[in-house]
């Protein structure tokens, strides 16, 4: 049985509220164990905020880093069949040769940064044509002023935004932007049992 995706709790949680997203999107609630729960909580909300308060601003690109690197671990002692890769810079992008469209042709997910009134995470299910599919785990009750970012409220277990790729390369910090190629920052993730080859890649009717 498949989870519905979740909603982040606070203004700083959205960094271990997509990566729990990813794993619920790519795996079955009984699959997955409790320990790569507790790992994520763990290793997230590691920024102070201006007060010194711990995880006021949010998650550090260097601990999403090391999460990926311990979930690419963990799949590796096989308690569950899960593969991370870390993305940064200008490799982050929607090239058609890129790892990034790769991954969601293939079945996988992908955690990225962009902006959103600041720095913020999503989880990028599925892409098709030049349409991006993604779970924005901070909720939102009235849609955007730009029509072309769609809200979608139909699809709990997928996503709930369609934003076409032309907003997300946008270089400039704007809403749903990848921002300037330095900073860009992604997370891949594959369910090992179900990535289709590079030669078998997800099919959708537009």
């Amino acid at each position: 049985m498949k989870n519905p995706l979740r909603y982040q709790m606070t203004e700083y949680d959205c960094g271990p509220t997509s990566m729990l997203n990813a794993v619920s999107y790519l795996f079955q609630r009984e699959e997955i164990p409790p320990e790569i729960i507790r790992s994520i909580m763990l290793y997230c909300l590691d920024c102070f905020g201006e007060d010194g308060a711990s995880g006021k601003r949010g998650t550090s690109c260097m601990a999403m880093m090391f999460l990926s690197s311990w979930i690419n671990g963990f799949g590796q002692t096989g308690r569950l069949p899960i593969s991370s890769q870390y993305l940064s810079g200008a490799g982050v992008n929607f090239s058609q040769n890129g790892p990034l469209r790769d991954a969601l042709r293939r079945g996988g997910a992908a955690v990225v940064r962009l902006d959103l009134e600041g720095w913020h995470y999503v989880l990028l299910t599925q892409i098709r044509g030049d349409q991006v599919f993604l779970f924005d785990p901070y909720y939102q009750a009235e849609p955007f002023g730009d029509p072309a970012l769609q809200m979608v409220a139909d699809h709990p277990a997928e996503y709930n935004r369609i934003v076409p790729v032309r907003c997300m390369e946008r270089a400039e910090r704007d809403v749903y932007a990848l921002g300037p190629a330095e900073g860009r920052e992604a997370v891949i993730l594959f369910n090992d049992k179900t990535v289709l080859t590079a030669d078998k890649t997800v099919e959708y009717i537009i």
